[in-house]
């Protein structure tokens, strides 16, 4: 390496920094890699820490420029935004809390951009408290701004301060009367009555000229919503029906590829006595389909104390990704099985618990209820043989039906068409059967209708899997003053309901396709 100085390095970054703005990545890596080599660079590491595990994907040298930059990164206010999303990437949620703690300048930005990503960072973390402090500094900076607003009051939801979110969003709606993602959120936020509604609000806001389809689809499902909530089935449907229909053609699902995937899953080499790696902490794993009743069971067993709820944690995914040196958006993918017979599933073990043990503080027992896990149980039960899995199912027309009506952020895309939907709820039913005979004895199955019908019985069982004593504190969402960033916020702060007519039932003629694919 021939050394160069200060003068040259700062043209080569002056030339990168120019390819990026022109969208040129190849120039740009081109001259950050000539600074790297000069030594460690914190704007060179991070963007070639993207440009490793994505397009040569090298996932573990990623990672690791990402970590490396975080030395000069601190203190620098230009790369707090690259640093953030850097370690987002790579799910380094302890180094990215480490990072905002160690920078108290960014409590005192004057930039509201910036000021709202380290927001979203820290409710991604699941400190909402402190995520509402940092928005609140950028409203202050920027008050006419409704998307600052709105991004507090889905904090506020999570925290189950379902006033003061209400509050934020009508004001919101006062800025901008036709604000799609006000309305989306604002419907789901409550059961709305023929004396409280926002049908016409949003009619009216459907007549916007030039309406972004994302807009529209976020509309069509509020619509549907609040439709639902007045009993007019058939207009609710209708507008379940546009959302869907729109959503759909704009997102990609390869029903074939996940009928591959799975099946691949199901001959992966599973060792069901493997030694892994065990730590006085016990992790259990809540797996299902989304809108299974998993945060609801979260809820009930964060009632030990010795319990700390995480919620929906992607370590497994991004400790899986390391372990197979391959980056991958989901929760898994062929190439990372295929790689599965050449993993240290010890070593992934103790990645995965070094990787929560910043949340701990004293607890025994930790949830990840990432319900996508369902397809990681393998590496699961290999990595960590005192893991507890519980697997949470319910009946497929109320999950399917429950997941058809939802607008998932980046997940579920089969969940969009009533046929692909049933196809994908059949696929992981027909897994998880795979997974119990291949690892008996490591995984509880809990019914939703148990769980609504039969609590204390079906919790003494939970308790007496996870090894913990069983109390009365298991028998009501211990979700009170918590985070819950799922989409069943509301739902879960409410008591344990048994429904006695299925949500699904008054559509049942609208959903023959779904109903005849899951028979």
């Amino acid at each position: 390496m021939t050394s160069v100085g200060m003068p040259q390095i700062d043209e080569w970054l002056s030339r990168a920094r120019h390819a990026v703005a022109a969208k040129d990545m190849a120039g740009a890596t081109e001259h950050y890699r000539k600074v790297l080599e000069q030594g460690d660079n914190a704007e060179a590491l991070l963007h070639l820490s993207s440009f490793e595990a994505r397009a040569n994907d090298n996932y573990r040298k990623g990672r690791d420029y990402a970590l490396r930059a975080l030395s000069s990164a601190v203190g620098n206010p230009a790369l707090v935004p690259s640093v953030l999303l850097c370690l987002r990437h790579f799910e380094e949620s302890a180094a990215l809390r480490g990072y905002i703690d160690a920078s108290p300048f960014l409590r005192s930005m004057a930039d509201p951009k910036t000021l709202h990503l380290v927001s979203a960072q820290l409710s991604w973390l699941g400190d909402q408290a402190l995520a509402i402090e940092f928005v609140s500094r950028a409203m202050q900076l920027q008050p006419q701004m409704p998307s600052l607003r709105l991004a507090r009051a889905t904090m506020e939801l999570f925290l189950g301060r379902f006033d003061d979110a209400e509050a934020d969003i009508m004001e919101c709606l006062r800025m901008d009367p036709g604000f799609a993602n006000a309305y989306w959120v604002l419907a789901w936020m409550r059961k709305w009555s023929a004396d409280k509604h926002h049908v016409d609000g949003i009619r009216r806001a459907l007549l916007k000229p030039s309406l972004s389809l994302v807009d529209k689809t976020r509309l069509y499902y509020a619509l549907h919503k609040e439709l639902d909530d007045l009993g007019d089935v058939a207009g609710a449907f209708a507008a379940l029906e546009t959302a869907n229909r729109i959503h759909r053609a704009a997102h990609k699902y390869d029903k074939e590829g996940t009928h591959r995937l799975f099946a691949q899953l199901k001959q992966m080499p599973v060792q069901a006595n493997a030694p892994g790696y065990t730590s006085d902490v016990t992790p259990i794993f809540v797996v299902g389909m989304y809108r299974s009743g998993t945060t609801l069971l979260e809820q009930l067993v964060g009632g030990d104390p010795g319990v700390f709820n995480a919620g929906e944690l992607h370590d497994m995914a991004a400790r899986v990704r390391y372990a197979t040196d391959h980056y991958f958006p989901s929760a898994t993918d062929p190439i990372a099985v295929a790689r599965a017979p050449g993993i240290d599933f010890r070593e992934l073990g103790r990645n995965y618990m070094e990787g929560v043990a910043w949340r701990l503080d004293g607890h025994t027992h930790i949830t990840d209820k990432w319900p996508p896990n369902h397809m990681n149980v393998g590496f699961i039960c290999q990595a960590m043989p005192h893991a507890k899995v519980i697997h949470m199912s319910r009946d497929p027309r109320e999950t399917c039906f429950s997941n058809l009506r939802e607008l998932f952020a980046h997940a579920a895309p089969y969940s969009y068409d009533q046929v692909e939907l049933a196809d994908y709820s059949n696929q992981y039913r027909d897994l998880m059967d795979h997974w119990h005979q291949v690892l008996p004895g490591r995984i509880l199955d809990v019914t939703y209708a148990d769980l609504t019908r039969n609590t204390e019985a079906t919790m003494r069982k939970v308790a007496d899997f996870c090894g913990f004593p069983f109390t009365d504190k298991m028998l009501q969402p211990n979700s009170q003053g918590k985070s819950v960033a799922t989409a069943s916020a509301v739902q879960v702060r409410e008591k344990v309901i048994a429904r006695e007519v299925p949500k699904w039932a008054p559509y049942e003629q609208y959903l023959q396709p779904l109903l005849n694919e899951l028979r």
